[in-house]
């Protein structure tokens, strides 16, 4: 007989209490580590040049009906 594969850690945290969560982690990291506030800075900053970029991109180039190949494709 095979051992049973043991559970791993899980602090069982699902939806908004997960989110609370990793909130107060990302919080308590950006007060107690200045390096981390750098980093977390420059991310955000990266995540939103690239953010406006799609938008800008989609704006300016609108999907079109005939764009999409499977407009339908569960057939409902």
């Amino acid at each position: 007989m095979s051992p049973e594969p043991r559970p791993r850690l899980s602090l069982g945290l699902q939806g908004s209490a997960a989110l609370l969560v990793a909130i107060a982690v990302v919080a308590i990291l950006l007060i107690t580590l200045p390096a981390y506030r750098l980093f977390f800075l420059i991310s955000v900053l990266i995540g939103l040049v690239i953010a406006g970029g799609l938008a800008l991109w989609h704006r300016t180039h609108p999907i079109k009906d005939v764009d999409v190949e499977n407009k339908r494709p569960l057939g409902l």
